[in-house]
């Protein structure tokens, strides 16, 4: 995740109880309203991964998942081996961690710098890896 810049933070901060003042103020007209047609919201596209942008990002995750026998900080915690996978287990790992519904700080970390392509990305090399 990127983060936003400070003005559009502020901005957002300022603005948005100044809009819902306004909207208090304003009268409610006294026709009364036909309801408008229910209109579908077209469904996010599915993302697809690219093999070569996801091996070129898997680098980084080499270092702790791509070492034999490798613990990390946590005495009690071994690494998993991630490498053949499944995409869909992958990609739901990184987004838990991204949203803070798995706890681990260097994946939290790691997951929060990685767009949601990056993850498709990453889900698709990983899934092929032995």
């Amino acid at each position: 995740m990127r983060p936003q810049p400070l003005a559009a933070c502020l901005a957002l901060a300022v603005l948005l109880p100044l809009g819902a003042a306004a909207q208090a103020a304003t009268p409610t007209p006294a026709v009364p309203a036909t309801p408008a047609p229910a209109a579908t919201a077209p469904a996010p596209a599915a993302v697809t991964g690219r093999f070569d942008n996801g091996r070129v990002l898997a680098y980084t995750c080499q270092g702790c998942h791509g070492i034999t026998g490798y613990k990390n900080a946590y005495p009690s915690y071994k690494v998993p081996k991630i490498g053949g996978q499944t995409r869909e287990y992958l990609s739901q790992a990184l987004t838990e961690y991204r949203h803070g519904k798995r706890k681990h700080p260097t994946m939290q970390a790691q997951s929060m710098s990685f767009s949601e392509q990056e993850i498709a990305d990453l889900a698709v090399y990983l899934s092929t890896v032995k």
